[in-house]
């Protein structure tokens, strides 16, 4: 009885330790936002697969849903954009 129950903890702990290092990141955040839709902590979750907290739910930890537009690069600016190429001549 112990020995299934020792043998059970190691394999979910094997589970565990494979999901926060060898899953793709897009399928890590979304296994924090399911466990913190089930009311675990999401910045537990968050540190422990190591994605960022609160992606994906509209609170702008992310940078996703930011509310200024970028300026687009046909809009006029005050100061023109000046790019120069450095030439290091090699004889």
């Amino acid at each position: 009885m112990w020995q299934q129950v020792i043998v059970a903890l190691i394999v979910v702990a094997a589970l565990a330790h494979f999901c926060t290092k060898y899953l793709p990141a897009a399928l890590r955040r979304q296994i924090v936002y399911v466990l913190a839709r089930r009311g675990f902590d999401q910045n537990k979750l968050a540190k422990l697969f190591n994605t960022k907290s609160s992606c994906g739910d509209g609170c702008s930890s992310c940078g996703s849903c930011e509310t200024t537009p970028s300026p687009s690069p046909d809009a006029p600016t005050s100061a023109p954009l000046k790019r120069v190429i450095m030439l290091h001549v090699q004889r």
